[in-house]
């Protein structure tokens, strides 16, 4: 029985607008004034300076919220889909089961220890575009911020279980069961194949894959313009990209 598991990274979604994250205007090479990307998506700048983490968040990611689907998110919508993306366009694409290992743009946590099990809320972005139309107007941005996430303009600390946190697995954090790690795993572990659309292989999720797909002599396709070289066996590549891909198996 072929029980496949697809795999889809920021390639996936460029179709539809949204940068690449490590290409030429992808969103960590953006930072804000005084940090790098990779300082500014932490836990640790969300506790510290939530202020300029929260506007550099919203300014970075939240213009992609109505962000539509491209043709490889709805061919997706029936396949058992891991992705690394949080802009949400598979499930807009009606794919009802896929995990969004590292998050959803749209929604949002209470600030907790990591580990708890807490509910999964909506995000207040529409509100927030609402009554700031000019995001270049950081100080009425970020005081909108800091209320809607109920952290307090004196202290700038947010509070665990009260205020709100984005939900996104940020670069100090790890992955839990609120972003369905364990799910994720179980579905590595009894896949025959994993193919990986548009990942750079540069965070831990495909590495955690391909160590499953290797122990279990999966097979492995690699579906990227500029596929990395794995130097594993079992592997196929597919100098292309995921749209043309699925052209090809359609054809």
């Amino acid at each position: 029985m072929n029980k496949k598991l697809y795999i889809t990274g920021a390639g996936v979604s460029s179709a539809s607008g949204i940068p690449t994250f490590r290409g030429a205007d992808g969103f960590w090479t953006i930072g804000s004034k005084n940090y790098t990307p990779q300082e500014m998506a932490t836990r640790y700048m969300y506790e510290n300076n939530p202020s300029e983490f929260l506007v550099w968040y919203y300014k970075r990611f939240v213009k992609y919220r109505n962000s539509s689907p491209n043709n490889v998110h709805k061919w997706l919508k029936n396949k058992k889909l891991i992705t690394q993306n949080i802009d949400g366009l598979d499930g807009k694409a009606g794919n009802k089961t896929y995990i969004p290992i590292h998050g959803r743009l749209d929604k949002v946590t209470l600030f907790h220890d990591q580990g708890l099990k807490v509910s999964i809320q909506d995000a207040p972005w529409d509100k927030i575009a609402d009554e700031c139309s000019d995001e270049s107007d950081i100080e009425k941005l970020s005081g909108l911020l800091l209320e809607y996430f109920k952290i307090s303009k004196k202290t700038l600390v947010p509070e665990k279980m009260v205020s709100l946190k984005p939900f996104v697995l940020l670069f100090d954090e790890y992955y839990t069961d609120i972003y369905r790690m364990a799910e994720a795993e179980a579905w590595m572990k009894s896949s025959n194949k994993i193919i990986f659309l548009g990942t750079s292989f540069s965070v831990n999720i495909t590495s955690i894959a391909l160590n499953y797909a290797v122990v279990n002599k999966a097979n492995i396709e690699i579906v990227d313009p500029n596929p990395v070289n794995l130097n594993l066996d079992n592997v196929k590549y597919h100098k292309m990209t995921a749209s043309q891909y699925i052209d090809n198996l359609d054809s």
